[in-house]
């Protein structure tokens, strides 16, 4: 996927993203967090109704375990976007997910202590 997708007249496509998530706005599972880590388990979704081209490269880089932060750097999509394309590749059952965060949303103790570890560094 490009970054910055330009039309023939130099301006952005900013209608794109909206449309490839067929105009959802938010997935149906709360879980996506920058911090979240997915990762696929099937090899491909080719053949499954409803997919788009974005969809199948998510679940490429998913190869190997990546956080929500990951993936929208580098696919270069909007957060909401890609929260929206892993809804839908959990539905199909193609990623499974990895949270690091108690059911309250609240981070979890282990993520707390490598924040901090991670500060008293700098």
């Amino acid at each position: 996927m490009k970054r910055n997708e330009w039309s023939d007249d130099g301006t952005v496509a900013l209608v794109r993203p909206y449309a490839m998530v067929r105009g959802r706005t938010h997935s149906r599972h709360n879980i996506f967090d920058l911090v979240t880590f997915v990762m696929s388990v099937v090899a491909s979704i080719r053949d499954w109704q409803y997919v788009e081209p974005e969809h199948e490269a998510v679940l490429e880089l998913c190869r190997e375990p990546l956080s929500v932060s990951e993936l929208v750097s580098r696919t270069g999509l909007p957060l909401g976007v890609v929260r929206v394309l892993l809804g839908d590749l959990l539905d199909m059952g193609a990623i499974r997910v990895s949270s690091s965060s108690h059911s309250d949303g609240r981070p979890g103790v282990g993520l707390i202590r490598e924040v901090l570890a991670g500060l008293r560094a700098l």
